[in-house]
């Protein structure tokens, strides 16, 4: 089942952009400069806020602050060394703002990665833990993918203003404008006072997320590894704009790629729906 896990990963980490942060933002952004305890540079740190600031605006404002659930349907595609590894299966994801939660699951037909009706793998993340869950029964995650699973998460543009940017010790900095990928873009940088840091770019016209970078060393090799997540292909939905193409990528080479065909906000969503002990129906023949 690893590779479908790898799969079933690309779906649930672009979620980090999607995600609603209820209030917590006007906190964040009335945090003032003078609570800062590091140096930095007074006009680039009130232009890094009010450019964060802009950049909640051009998603949606306060539809998109209030979020609380939202349903995801489309496809994802997993990556080797920058190579396209199997086909570009439909997934289904399924989240919930507080408390935590998403499931992910994967559409297949027969073990085969083929698009219909029938659910047979899902992940679940809730509580810190991820579980896999088909027909047979529940199995928790590894270590090492739910560590990785949270670091993603933890570097989302959601944590960074739900979190990051209420830390009295937060350094923001407006790193200035750079081409990316024929893209120009305002670069702003968010460091907490343990040095964890992001680089947030935002199109310079539209002042949407383009792509957020972090770095971060590993444990085992004890070498640094960056990772990036990019955003794209913008549509409006319920007064959000919502990213429908969503590509990760690891020390340069593409990991994966999510393409988004329907997303539904504020749907009910039942607790079952995030119990890792709710089992999926066994497919038909």
């Amino acid at each position: 089942m690893a590779g479908m896990r790898l799969g079933l990963r690309v779906g649930s980490v672009g979620l980090g952009l999607a995600l609603g942060v209820g209030a917590a933002w006007g906190q964040a952004s009335a945090v003032p400069s003078a609570q800062v305890s590091r140096e930095e540079g007074v006009g680039e740190a009130k232009r890094g806020r009010e450019l964060m600031e802009a950049m909640v605006a051009a998603l949606g404002g306060e539809a998109w602050l209030h979020r609380t659930t939202w349903i995801v349907q489309g496809r994802v595609a997993k990556f080797y060394k920058g190579q396209l590894d199997g086909g570009a299966p439909e997934f289904e994801e399924y989240g919930r703002m507080n408390p935590f939660g998403v499931r992910v699951v994967m559409v297949a037909h027969y073990g085969a990665l083929i698009a219909t009706d029938h659910r047979d793998v899902a992940e679940v993340w809730t509580g810190g833990r991820g579980y896999e869950i088909t027909y047979k029964g529940t199995t928790a995650l590894g270590a090492t993918e739910v560590a990785n699973f949270e670091r993603t998460r933890e570097h989302s543009i959601d944590v960074v203003v739900r979190e990051w940017l209420k830390e009295p010790g937060a350094l923001v900095t407006y790193a200035g404008a750079k081409l990316v990928e024929s893209e120009l873009v305002d670069e702003v940088s968010v460091e907490r006072e343990s040095g964890d840091a992001v680089e947030v770019r935002l199109d310079q016209r539209t002042h949407l997320p383009v792509s957020v970078v972090w770095r971060w060393r590993d444990a085992e090799f004890k070498d640094w590894d960056t990772e990036v997540v990019e955003f794209a292909d913008y549509h409006e939905v319920q007064g959000i704009m919502t990213p429908y193409s969503i590509v990760t990528k690891k020390n340069g080479d593409r990991t994966g790629e999510r393409f988004v065909t329907k997303v539904v906000y504020n749907v009910a969503l039942g607790d079952e729906v995030f119990d890792p002990q709710q089992r999926l129906e066994k497919k038909g023949k």
